[in-house]
């Protein structure tokens, strides 16, 4: 296994869609990504080199909006975890 030069190391061009047997799921997941969080992670927010890093309000912001896809994605999930069972419990005992 060749590590090359660890001190500064050369990247490739980026992820790419694994080949499968099924190419349809594949796209759609890379689609579904690619819809929930379009933008690439905000690099220069993060200070690396340094041992403490204080974010102030921009910072906070700048981030929740590059969170904000999966944010609504979990929020939708526990909205439909909790009306589901309440749905079918009131169908279930409530019939008329």
């Amino acid at each position: 296994m060749e590590l090359g030069n660890i001190s500064k190391p050369t990247y490739g061009p980026g992820p790419e869609a694994p080949g499968s047997s099924m190419p349809g799921l594949v796209t759609m997941a890379h689609s579904f990504l690619r819809l929930v969080q379009p933008n690439p992670l905000p690099v220069e927010l993060f200070n690396f080199g340094q041992s403490h890093s204080e974010f102030n309000q921009e910072d906070i912001h700048e981030l929740l909006l590059y969170e904000l896809g999966f944010l609504v994605c979990a929020a939708i999930g526990v909205l439909f975890i909790i009306l589901v069972p309440l749905v079918g419990c009131c169908f279930c005992c409530c019939r008329c």
